[in-house]
């Protein structure tokens, strides 16, 4: 970690207002680990020994139901916490962290949130910033998925990731890291079946192309009529 440059996180949002002594010494405490692409980080239900920061890659966390069923909540990005259990009150992850490729992860020990949380004021205040934002969209998802079809449902998902973690190219805006159509439904609450014959559908029309584990979108405009319940026949 003595290798481990201030620099590196200065310009992430999150450390907005950290003065660079403190984020020497926010780096001090943390250790940095590779991720290979599947690896879980943690698992739903464990003691959260740890609270983590992704400096590169990108992380998908998946609760799983009563009922054992997969339901991906959300992906993190570069430059994003994770895994920050203390912040919300629990002292158990309510979900497990899957690298969705090959990952660099900062990490800290569970047991110095509090002291963290104390002595670095503006660290705390983003981190309860990233707490709010996520309990506002887990409040969003709850409502799309009791008030908009499966169409619309699928659409914003995949605008979403786009919008996350899009990459231009020639064809248009590249997810940028693998998403089968199984994640898609995980995130969607429906079927691989229906979401390979929305895929299948919006290919023929142009609006997306999607092959094994990568989905690009051609006309973000006719995706986003789409996400916001366009009714056609």
């Amino acid at each position: 970690m003595s290798l481990l440059d201030a620099s590196l996180i200065a310009d992430i949002p999150l450390f907005q207002g950290v003065a660079r002594q403190d984020l020497v010494e926010l780096l001090s405490k943390a250790k940095s680990e590779r991720y290979v692409k599947e690896r879980t980080i943690f698992n739903q239900g464990e003691d959260a020994h740890s609270f983590f920061l992704l400096l590169d890659g990108h992380i998908r966390v998946v609760r799983i139901t009563p009922e054992g069923e997969q339901v991906i909540v959300r992906y993190i990005s570069s430059g994003e916490l994770f895994g920050i259990a203390h912040a919300l009150g629990l002292d158990k992850y309510p979900a497990n962290a899957v690298s969705a490729v090959d990952c660099v992860v900062l990490s800290w020990p569970g047991a110095i949130w509090k002291s963290v949380s104390e002595k670095f004021p503006a660290f705390t205040a983003n981190t309860y910033k990233t707490v709010g934002a996520r309990l506002q969209e887990a409040q969003d998802k709850v409502v799309e998925l009791a008030t908009e079809r499966v169409e619309q449902r699928v659409a914003n998902a995949i605008l979403k990731l786009a919008n996350q973690t899009g990459k231009k190219t020639e064809d248009g805006i590249l997810i940028d890291f693998p998403v089968s159509r199984q994640d898609i439904s995980e995130m969607t609450g429906t079927t691989l079946h229906t979401v390979s014959r929305l895929l299948s559908a919006w290919e023929q029309e142009g609006i997306v192309k999607s092959g094994r584990k990568k989905i690009t979108v051609i006309e973000g405009h006719k995706l986003a009529v789409l996400a916001g319940g366009d009714q056609r026949s």
